[in-house]
């Protein structure tokens, strides 16, 4: 399944939604964090992105690390990013379905960037359902999208 999300991902088929933009303190480098989301039958995609400050996420980018069906919480989908050093990004999530960790480090103008992936994080504060759904603040009375049931299950005998 993860492989048809990413032989795809360049068809139009997919919403292709930046969440989270985390700027590295110390140099000119930013994090980003992309949603994407093929509809109902399909859960949350996410990548990470290492560009220069200001520069846009596109489809057709390289993406350091992707993520399928990744959750911050029991209810929360999504990674957290967060600069532990100026030359260190760890992905934070609790869990995911499938994982893709294509970059190790990487070389951005002139500088050595390494990617650390850090499952099973939670974060507490993490609003339930997506996070572009979250970003765009949710209808009043709306259902709340939250994790599979049976995946809930298993995660909270993880914790």
């Amino acid at each position: 399944m993860v492989l048809l999300v990413l032989m795809f991902r360049d068809f139009g088929e997919w919403s292709f939604d930046e969440v989270a933009r985390v700027g590295d303190p110390q140099a000119n480098v930013d994090a980003i964090l992309v949603e994407t989301n093929g509809g109902a039958t399909t859960s949350f995609g996410y990548e990470v992105f290492l560009l220069a400050r200001g520069h846009a996420a596109e489809r057709s980018g390289h993406p350091v690390a992707t993520f399928y069906g990744a959750v911050r919480s029991e209810h929360a989908y999504g990674v957290n990013l967060r600069w532990v050093s100026s030359d260190t990004l760890a992905v934070e999530y609790l869990d995911a379905q499938h994982v893709n960790w294509l970059n190790g480090s990487l070389i951005l103008d002139g500088r050595k960037i390494n990617i650390v992936l850090k499952p099973g994080v939670t974060d507490p504060s993490a609003p339930p359902g997506g996070m572009l759904y979250n970003l765009q603040g949710r209808p009043r009375g709306a259902v709340e999208q939250i994790v599979e049931p049976e995946r809930r299950e298993r995660l909270s005998h993880q914790a």
